[in-house]
């Protein structure tokens, strides 16, 4: 099969402070949403904005440094590439979730909490 690409690169803000759990192996993985808003003018003239959600996970070593270091309304450049899990409910319902798995973060915004992170691991883990 040919070598695909899956990569991922965003810039927003960070919509929830971060959870970090652990998986039972005792691996730590962190979860959180970015904002990234856009706006464009229609060939009316009208200005609209939108913003699109992604849910990001981090794996290991950056999944501790994301719960140490951001907070809701952060700016954070994030990459990675994009996972869908499935899962079926108590009911038999399937659910699906599509997540960016990071394995880059960089804080923005502030000069003073400018850093740049990256995973330690190319895990294929889920976050669940």
């Amino acid at each position: 099969m040919p070598r695909g690409l899956n990569k991922v690169i965003i810039i927003g803000h960070v919509g929830r402070d971060p959870e970090m759990r652990y998986t039972p192996s005792g691996r730590p993985v962190t979860s959180f949403s970015v904002a990234v808003g856009r706006t464009w003018t229609s060939s009316e003239g009208e200005r609209h904005e939108e913003t699109e959600w992604f849910n990001v996970v981090a794996w290991g070593t950056l999944a501790e440094i994301c719960k140490t270091h951001l907070a809701k309304g952060y700016q954070v450049y994030v990459e990675g590439r994009l996972q869908t899990r499935s899962w079926e409910d108590d009911t038999g319902k399937k659910h699906f979730r599509t997540e960016l798995v990071a394995n880059e973060m960089i804080l923005l915004g502030d000069r003073t909490l400018d850093q740049h992170y990256t995973s330690d691991d190319d895990s294929d883990g889920y976050a669940f």
